[in-house]
């Protein structure tokens, strides 16, 4: 018997939901806006705001500033006090504590307005119609005289807290409540386009001047954005330009740090060879010496490895010192700019580190007279003191402005770096002629005296002049193999 199966038909699709066309969605999203702007906290405390007021001859004045600074305060409750007078002579037929009562009644939502504005709109338009029916104003509902300038007053402070799209929301509503009321008493229009033409004119105004305050506000925010964002850009920018400096002058000082550890780690290899039978404790000492330089030597190649950029080329040259200065001086005179040096206290020979530093600040400090002072003269002023090195490079007014130079801008930035690395100090800036003056200092102390040799002890008397030769008496004599070396070194 053949057995059939039945193909199985696929699940009906769900039911996807109706898409909401521009229409609907724009009619929904005013909704959404009415329902946060004036339904939702209407009666969220919102007190009149106290202007921050400058100061100025005006505002010095006894009370003037505190009258300013509550400018708002005044001007409704200014108004809430009109409208209170204004309703107080619309009932002639009435008596006065009745014109008094009906008349606070009136402007009861105007002074709610100066706390709580949303929740006092609400009330204008119920109260508003009320009032005017007590003061015998019925055929002018749903606004009489009070009620309308008590909706002006309260629509224009709820419309600044609320925004411009609430002050829409409000003149449509005020519109469609004159006309229900107005169509439900058959009193007419009388009052209602007066009323929604001053109101439209008080809204548009609030907006606009809304408008150009968030405006304003948007403006601030986004300078204060950008003012940070540069300010961070300027901060990264300084770290990344002294590192580069840093850089710059480590492969500089490699030179001198490595002939200097060179020097030690041969000087204590050959110091053993110097003495005849050293003791086997100074060889080990010497041995010890020469390893440790020559690691150190290593490791200074090594990390300078790290912190050499891909296009740098080693110098074919020694690093200049203080010596090559007058052979800078004569290029500066060939590319037309006077400058003179002035070197005073005794010269002695620096660190090469000091004399490195020393060397490039005034180069950089003459290529900074060359690119930004056109025609004017400078002067270079060394003084040697027993401390240290001080250094000043001063240049004259300029003759005319500096053309646009491509440079970088880190020269100043540079010259701190290298006095910083020294352990110095670096001013640079205007002087009081209208020239530019960089001055350091560069510590470099004069080495400590050695001790002289001590004095080794005569004979005694009692004992025997030695009868050999002056040659043996010389190797006879005990020798100081570290007083040897100091001597070669010397």
């Amino acid at each position: 018997m053949k057995q059939t199966t039945g193909t199985t038909s696929p699940p009906p699709p769900r039911s996807a939901g109706i898409r909401k066309g521009p229409e609907a969605q724009f009619v929904s999203a005013g909704l959404r806006a009415f329902r946060d702007d004036l339904v939702r906290g209407a009666w969220a405390y919102r007190p009149l705001p106290v202007l921050s007021v400058p100061d100025s001859e005006t505002m010095r004045l006894p009370g003037a500033r505190r009258l300013a600074s509550h400018a708002p305060h005044v001007l409704v409750f200014g108004s809430i006090l009109f409208a209170l007078l204004v309703s107080l002579g619309t009932g002639p037929y009435m008596s006065l504590p009745e014109l008094m009562v009906l008349g606070l009644f009136g402007v009861a939502p105007a002074v709610l307005a100066a706390t709580r504005p949303v929740a006092a709109w609400w009330l204008t338009m119920p109260v508003g119609a009320f009032a005017s029916v007590l003061t015998g104003y019925g055929d002018t509902l749903p606004f009489g005289p009070v009620s309308f300038l008590v909706t002006l007053i309260v629509s224009t402070i709820a419309a600044a807290w609320q925004g411009p799209r609430a002050a829409l929301w409000m003149w449509v509503i005020t519109a469609a409540f004159s006309a229900f009321v107005g169509g439900m008493t058959g009193t007419g229009s009388g009052s209602t386009v007066p009323l929604l033409f001053f109101l439209g004119l008080a809204l548009s105004a609030v907006s606009i001047w809304h408008f150009r305050r968030t405006t304003r506000e948007t403006v601030r925010e986004a300078h204060r954005e950008v003012s940070a964002e540069r300010s961070a850009t300027a901060a990264e920018r300084t770290r990344a330009v002294r590192l580069e400096e840093r850089t710059t002058i480590a492969r500089e000082l490699h030179d001198v740090v490595a002939h200097h550890m060179s020097v030690v780690a041969i000087q204590a290899e050959a110091a053993p060879y110097r003495v005849e039978d050293p003791p086997q404790e100074l060889a080990d000492a010497f041995a010890a010496i020469r390893e440790n330089a020559v690691a150190a030597l290593t490791e200074l190649r090594r990390v300078l490895g790290v912190v050499r950029a891909d296009d740098y080329e080693a110098p074919d040259a020694p690093q200049p010192v203080l010596a090559d200065l007058d052979r800078l001086l004569d290029g500066v005179r060939e590319a037309g700019v006077p400058v003179e040096k002035l070197v005073t206290g005794r010269r002695r020979e620096l660190p090469q580190g000091v004399e490195l530093s020393a060397y490039r600040m005034v180069q950089e400090a003459l290529s900074n007279v060359l690119r930004h002072a056109p025609g004017a003269s400078a002067r270079v002023e060394l003084a040697y003191v027993p401390v240290g090195l001080g250094l000043r490079v001063v240049n004259d007014a300029p003759e005319r402005p500096a053309d646009p130079s491509p440079g970088a801008g880190h020269g100043l930035t540079g010259m701190r770096e290298r006095a910083a690395v020294l352990g110095g100090e670096l001013h640079a800036g205007p002087d009081e002629a209208g020239g530019f003056e960089v001055s350091a200092f560069l510590p470099a102390p004069l080495p400590a005296p050695e001790e002289s040799p001590a004095v080794a002890p005569e004979p005694p008397a009692e004992a025997a002049p030695s009868a050999a030769g002056p040659e043996q008496a010389a190797e006879a004599a005990p020798t100081t193999p570290l007083s040897l070396v100091k001597k070669e070194d010397r």
